[in-house]
């Protein structure tokens, strides 16, 4: 049985294009990157193309990208090397009660270290504010960390507007920008963020791979030694076959595609919607935000258990979440829905998230309905 995925924002299918690319690097090109023989520079020559290809795309410098394993390491490594690297000018970091675990659990462990750290509620609607930001602002704050889209729920933070906030302030600005990398139009010049974070497995590139922007002036410590890689601050052999298709997805992203993508996954959201409303499929939208992307629809089902919904879905060959990839392997209510509508909220256990991607299809989207029109039906039926 074919597979009808709508969990992109889990992960995503590598691009064909990008296989290609990889395949003939892993073909051909062996050499290690730091060797100074031609073999390694032939690696070398290729790292150099694939960080200033991901650099042009964000309007960054080459060397304010650092590669990494993916967006959880680059998440670590900005929020833990900021706090180990600045604390003697403060001990104070900022973040929201909504962000995926790779920050949440960081900032957490931090507090356990004697870090304060103030965690920003937010609304119904799943916002935040610039102003929150700017009354949670103390003298000793050295850190804001909040995530450009939000992984369960698809509303987007006003990153522009709140570092503004943040620019005569001593605050290093870190966003986790996994979610929005690759579809949204990000340029590190217009929005003074100093911190990125971004993953190539979100956008049809490979697993295992990720970057972190630094701007330039700001240069945090190591978190692993033993080489020089990466600016002396990764050590370890890059990634090269992985670091090329995470350039190659990024080339298949210009612009134009990426306004076609987020036109395209607004009218399947509508079409989802329509087709649940007028098969009298009682359901709320989690996320009303007026500033969501179109990639991710988060949707209570009420009275219809999330677990069931999932399992009686992948039965069908429909693969949904139930909430981030990272966090359900654990039967738990989602703590983003929690933040938003409290503890205990039937919508933590009767929600389910979809997201959307390269190669769905109104039919697609017509199957989903039918199948969950009949999942309804089998319920209420007991």
């Amino acid at each position: 049985m074919p597979t009808i995925y709508f969990d992109h924002g889990g992960t995503t299918p590598i691009a064909p294009a990008v296989i290609e690319k990889m395949t003939e690097v892993m073909s051909h090109v062996y050499g290690n990157p730091s060797s100074v023989h031609q073999t390694g520079r032939t690696a070398k020559a290729l790292l150099n193309k694939a960080r200033q290809e991901i650099a042009t795309s964000i309007n960054a410098k080459e060397d304010e990208i650092i590669f990494t394993s993916g967006g959880t390491e680059s998440d670590n490594f900005a929020i833990r090397q900021t706090a180990k690297s600045r604390q003697h000018l403060g001990r104070h970091l900022v973040t929201s009660n909504v962000e995926h675990p790779a920050v949440l659990d960081t900032m957490k462990e931090l507090g356990k270290e004697g870090f304060d750290v103030t965690f920003l509620d937010v609304s119904e609607t799943g916002d935040i504010t610039p102003e929150q930001v700017a009354k949670a602002l103390r003298p000793d704050t050295i850190l804001v960390s909040l995530m450009w889209t939000n992984n369960e729920t698809g509303v987007q933070f006003p990153i522009k507007e709140i570092s503004e906030v943040l620019k005569d302030h001593q605050a290093y600005f870190h966003t986790d920008a996994v979610q929005a990398f690759g579809l949204e139009t990000i340029d590190v010049n217009e929005v003074a963020v100093d911190l990125l974070s971004a993953s190539a497995h979100k956008i049809n590139g490979p697993k295992g791979v990720g970057m972190l922007f630094q701007r330039e002036g700001v240069h945090l410590p190591a978190m692993q030694t033993g080489g020089k890689q990466e600016t002396q601050q990764r050590a370890g052999t890059e990634n090269i076959p992985g670091i090329v298709g995470f350039a190659e997805a990024v080339k298949l992203l210009d612009e134009a595609t990426k306004e076609q993508r987020r036109q395209g996954y607004q009218e399947l959201q509508t079409k989802l919607t329509t087709g649940l409303h007028d098969a009298g499929i009682e359901f709320e939208i989690n996320g009303t935000s007026s500033l969501k992307s179109s990639h991710v629809i988060n949707l209570w089902l009420k009275d219809l258990p999330n677990q069931q919904v999932l399992m009686q879905l992948d039965l069908a060959g429909i693969a949904i979440s139930v909430g981030s990839a990272c966090t359900a392997g654990a039967v738990q209510p989602s703590h983003v829905l929690e933040a938003m509508f409290g503890q205990k909220t039937e919508r933590a256990l009767e929600s389910i998230r979809i997201s959307f991607g390269l190669g769905n299809t109104d039919e697609e989207v017509a199957t989903l309905v039918a199948e969950l029109v009949k999942i309804k039906e089998r319920m209420t039926s007991k």
